[in-house]
């Protein structure tokens, strides 16, 4: 690791050197990102995982580029054309698109009409134009049959050939044109000839024209699948006329006549035929990086938020996962996520009005009578097809008997992919695909984030554009974030699922497999140290795990919470000082007695970091808080409406689904769910939805429009009172 580069990277974070530098020393010793964050806090600043993981990944990116720099120089050297100027060029730079522009002129081609020109003898001539150095009839006496060159126009042709191959190659003109194209250039569409777009979802698209530098992100995904569709012709048209003169400029000084004409018509060819092209792909390529990484970054953000809703604990739930022609599957799970009875049900509409009126007969009386037998908590409705109609029977059968038992509609994203997999059949070979579902649905009210995981991240749909992202880079950023909350909330070992386990820091899938095995065969683990005989967990991998791993009903307490093993000693050292015994933890004697102010004096008597012993401190005052007790319990509901029940100016309460770019998509209840605009948000300028709400947040919402026939309806979140 190089001073240098950790340089580079505190002051592009702007952080500390010494928190950077023990960040990259800590990963190469092969720790965790979650464990650094959570317990290396005095090496690294308290920086948190994201900023640890950006280290991490800016670390790795200026690797590559050093590592690219080391081979282009090896590459020009074999060559015999590295001079030293040239190689101080190349270790200056530090982007990977620089790189290969100082690079490319020593780069193997194929044979190009400037490389035939070459054969034909015109490159002393090109030189000779580029210098100003020829005579008006020059071109006459290169005029030979035997290399192709019939006509004057043959062999200017061939001078400009080479001109602009060479102007194609020369760093600092390509970075004009990148310069100039990132700051004049337009980015267009236009609707293709004969193009089909039956739902007109590109209409906006057809004849469109902005700025590339004004162009939001996920308009640049927008255009981008248009193109792929066949539905868009789109493109950056670059002002010609000024790359023309900046380039002029710099190229022609002292040439006239002859050697000026040639210079500037081998200018427009090389801007047209060659450099404009390839600096529109480059720009289209870094405009799409930019999109998509703000796709993916809005995905991961709705996705944290939507795993950290907190659990609905000691719940006993019926849960319905609502269908029209297949039925309505319904379940009942415990207060432990214990399946205890699966059915279904037909209250839509599908045959005959005779059997549909028996079907609905048949439906209420079952629903009847499990919520009246069955000690029912909370009824779950996903909110997938035939959700809105499964409501409206629900909350009708609830005012009819007087049941005074809520509903809730929950995310059933990735449901499905979760009940046809592997890891659903496991756990409930007898089950059809769509009961696991409504199993799945139940949970996710009772433990959100020990459900969800057992889904890939990427089936979760709560983003803009997934699926026109990269797979992989979503796919890592999805997992970071799965691990991140993983490790933050904690697991308990004895009830954790394997989908769970493999997300605990340090643990890998034969880990958690090997977890689960051990548990099933040996019982529930009685203490943190019993993890040490599973096969697979060596040391390291038990350093970077078991802090984050709770085993509840241990005999030693600490077991109990998230202090590390390694700090045992200084827990034990602290609570006997202060006459306390470990079975008291998380009491209120504790909590009146560890006082904030006495860190300063603790500090000096144990050896232990500032931050690791304010950390002990609250450990010790509510060793089984959850993070997720912070965020707000899910929408309550009982009665239902309808899209007609909306008027303009009606103050409602709705649940945040999704976050985009452009605003939130809050449901209040109806068939389809509201848009606030980003300007609705808040009565002030918002940079980005996420700024002001996120997934799963209780929100006060006001009707700003309704348009039944188009299904929209269009929100404020600001008081029009106010």
């Amino acid at each position: 690791m190089t001073a240098t580069i950790v340089e580079r990277i505190a002051k592009q974070m702007k952080l500390n050197e010494r928190s950077v530098r023990n960040v990259v020393t800590l990963l190469q010793e092969g720790n965790t990102v979650p464990f650094i964050a959570r317990y290396r806090k005095e090496k690294t600043g308290s920086l948190d995982e994201v900023a640890i993981k950006t280290i991490e990944e800016t670390y790795e990116a200026i690797q590559k580029v050093e590592e690219r720099k080391e081979e282009i120089i090896r590459l020009i050297d074999e060559q015999g054309k590295l001079t030293d100027p040239l190689k101080q060029a190349i270790m200056q730079e530090q982007t990977l698109a620089r790189l290969e522009d100082l690079y490319r002129p020593y780069k193997k081609k194929r044979e190009t009409r400037g490389s035939k020109a070459a054969k034909r003898g015109l490159t002393p001539l090109a030189e000779d134009v580029w210098n100003g150095r020829i005579r008006s009839d020059i071109a006459q006496s290169f005029i030979d049959e035997q290399t192709g060159l019939e006509t004057k126009e043959d062999v200017w042709q061939g001078v400009r050939d080479i001109i602009a191959e060479q102007l194609s190659d020369d760093a600092s003109v390509r970075e004009i044109v990148r310069t100039i194209g990132r700051k004049r250039s337009m980015l267009t569409s236009k609707k293709k000839k004969d193009a089909t777009d039956t739902n007109r979802v590109y209409e906006m698209y057809y004849d469109y024209e902005e700025r590339l530098d004004s162009v939001v992100p996920h308009r640049v995904l927008a255009l981008n699948r248009g193109e792929k569709e066949n539905v868009l012709r789109v493109q950056i048209e670059f002002p010609e006329d000024i790359l023309q003169k900046r380039i002029a400029e710099k190229v022609i000084r002292y040439q006239k006549g002859e050697a000026r004409r040639q210079l500037e018509e081998a200018i427009a060819d090389s801007l047209k035929r060659l450099i404009v092209p390839s600096i529109e792909r480059e720009l289209r390529n870094e405009w799409t990086e930019r999109a998509e990484e703000q796709a993916i970054h809005i995905f991961a953000e709705n996705l944290r938020s939507l795993l950290l809703q907190p659990p609905m604990k000691d719940q006993r739930v019926l849960s319905i996962d609502p269908a029209f022609r297949t039925g309505c599957k319904i379940a009942i799970v415990d207060a432990y996520g214990t399946l205890e009875k699966v059915d279904v049900i037909y209250p839509h509409p599908t045959r005959s009005a005779k059997q549909h009126e028996r079907a609905v007969k048949e439906a209420k009386s079952k629903l009847v009578d499990w919520l009246r037998h069955e000690e029912i908590r909370l009824i779950a409705i996903g909110n997938g097809t035939a959700s809105r109609e499964t409501e409206q029977f629900v909350a009708t059968i609830l005012e009819e008997e007087s049941f005074s038992i809520p509903y809730v509609i929950v995310n059933e994203a990735g449901a499905s992919v979760y009940s046809a997999s592997q890891a659903a059949r496991d756990e409930f070979p007898n089950l059809q695909v769509e009961e696991r579902s409504a199993v799945s649905i139940a949970r996710r009210i009772q433990d959100p984030l020990s459900e969800f995981v057992k889904i890939d991240p990427s089936a979760i749909g709560v983003g803009q554009y997934q699926h026109d992202v990269s797979k992989k880079e979503l796919e890592q950023s999805l997992s970071f974030v799965v691990e991140t909350v993983v490790n933050r909330v904690g697991v308990d070992v004895n009830v954790a699922s394997r989908s769970l386990l493999q997300y605990v820091s340090g643990i890998n899938e034969t880990v958690a497999r090997n977890i689960v095995a051990y548990r099933e065969e040996n019982g529930r683990f009685k203490k943190r140290t019993d993890l040490k005989k599973v096969p697979r967990l060596g040391a390291k991998t038990y350093e970077q795990a078991i802090g984050f791993l709770r085993i509840p009903d241990s005999p030693n307490p600490l077991d109990r919470t998230g202090i590390h093993p390694e700090s045992y000693d200084v827990a034990k050292q602290l609570l006997a000082e202060l006459n306390i015994s470990l079975h008291e933890i998380g009491t209120e004697k504790v909590q009146n007695v560890l006082k904030e102010e006495q860190l300063k004096e603790w500090k000096k008597t144990y050896d232990v970091g500032n931050e690791t012993l304010r950390d002990i401190v609250e450990q010790l005052k509510q060793p089984s808080r959850d993070p997720r007790d912070s965020f707000p319990q899910p929408l309550l509901r009982s009665t239902v409406l309808t899209m007609n029940d909306l008027k303009e100016g009606m103050h409602l309460q709705g649940t945040v689904r999704n976050v985009v770019d452009f605003g939130a998509f809050v449901d209040v209840g109806v068939t389809e769910d509201g848009l606030v605009h980003i300007s609705k948000l808040a009565n002030r300028f918002v940079k980005h939805p996420l700024d002001i709400v996120q997934l799963g947040q209780i929100v006060d919402v006001w009707v700003e429009r309704v348009d039944v026939d188009k299904q929209r309806i269009q929100l404020t979140m600001i008081d029009p009172a106010k």
